[in-house]
């Protein structure tokens, strides 16, 4: 499950970076729309992958920073995938009154959840530090971004969600021979 979690946690990454990036020159297209909508779908493998690798060092903030943040990603990946599959394709973007407070809902308990998770790699000091410190700048802004229109900045947004993201995932692949015990990591 531990290497489901890492390849999860990539193809993640792969799902929010490449579009961003291809994003910056063509706006947002078909492809890189479906890309990030379906992609959401390894949030909730990749974040239980980190968690379950740092949970003996995490404690209680770790508990509560992924309970709070696996609720938060599954919210947020219902309006990635909505936005992205859904409103994208309809050609208008204007939401009724009750599904934007839904989606602000959404985003606060995904960004809550982003930095307490965060919190909780970067105090227990398993995961690349610099990694943890991205995912809690950078997933949240992502959230934001998404509203904003397509460019450099949201895109550079994108691509360090990314980073921080695959270099969390390769970071609990096991390696070969391993007894899975994670190692502290800088």
């Amino acid at each position: 499950m531990q290497r489901f979690g890492a390849l999860s946690g990539v193809l993640l990454a792969l799902s929010i970076g490449v579009p961003g990036t291809i994003e910056a020159v063509t706006g947002e297209t078909a492809v890189t729309s479906a890309a990030l909508g379906l992609g959401t779908a390894f949030g909730a493998p990749a974040v239980s992958a980190l968690y379950f690798h740092q949970a003996p060092a995490a404690g209680r903030l770790g508990a509560v920073g992924y309970a709070v943040n696996l609720v938060g990603l599954a919210l947020f990946s219902g309006v990635a995938f909505a936005l992205n599959l859904v409103v994208f394709f309809q050609g208008s973007d204007v939401l009724p009154a009750p599904s934007r407070v839904a989606v602000l809902g959404s985003v606060v308990v995904f960004v809550v959840g982003s930095l307490l998770f965060s919190a909780s790699m970067v105090r227990a000091g398993v995961l690349p530090r610099l990694a943890a410190y991205g995912y809690g700048l950078f997933l949240p802004l992502l959230a934001f971004a998404s509203r904003l229109p397509d460019g450099v900045w949201t895109s550079a947004v994108h691509v360090l969600a990314a980073a921080s993201l695959a270099r969390l995932s390769l970071a609990v692949w096991p390696k070969a021979g391993s007894t899975a015990r994670p190692e502290q990591v800088r």
